[in-house]
């Protein structure tokens, strides 16, 4: 494996976890600093007001959008392990030549 292909194997691996991650922590960020400036406005200081409605929300974000991330995480998951034998091959040093499996006759 090449320095290029674990570099791009990580970055892609990164994009993958912030999409999946970024609706949830939107919605986090949206509820949280609604909350926050209705506790300014009214000065109600109780810092446990803030969970409930985040967790409500992340939770909606998780059933409406759950579908759309499984898929996305399927693919990741069927592309590397689809691919992962091509790439063990294509790596030099790592396959001894008398146990290549396109040389071994049946």
């Amino acid at each position: 494996m090449s320095t290029e292909f674990v570099i791009d194997f990580g970055r892609r691996a990164m994009e993958l976890t912030l999409t999946l991650s970024l609706p949830m922590l939107l919605v986090g960020l949206v509820i949280g600093l609604l909350v926050s400036v209705f506790q300014a406005t009214t000065q109600i200081q109780e810092m446990t007001l803030q969970f409930i409605p985040k967790i409500i929300g992340i939770s909606l974000v998780l059933v409406i959008a759950g579908p759309w991330l499984l898929d996305k995480l399927m693919e990741y998951a069927e592309v590397i392990l689809t691919r992962f034998p091509d790439w063990i091959r294509s790596t030099e040093g790592l396959i001894v030549p008398g146990l290549d499996p396109a040389n071994i006759q049946r």
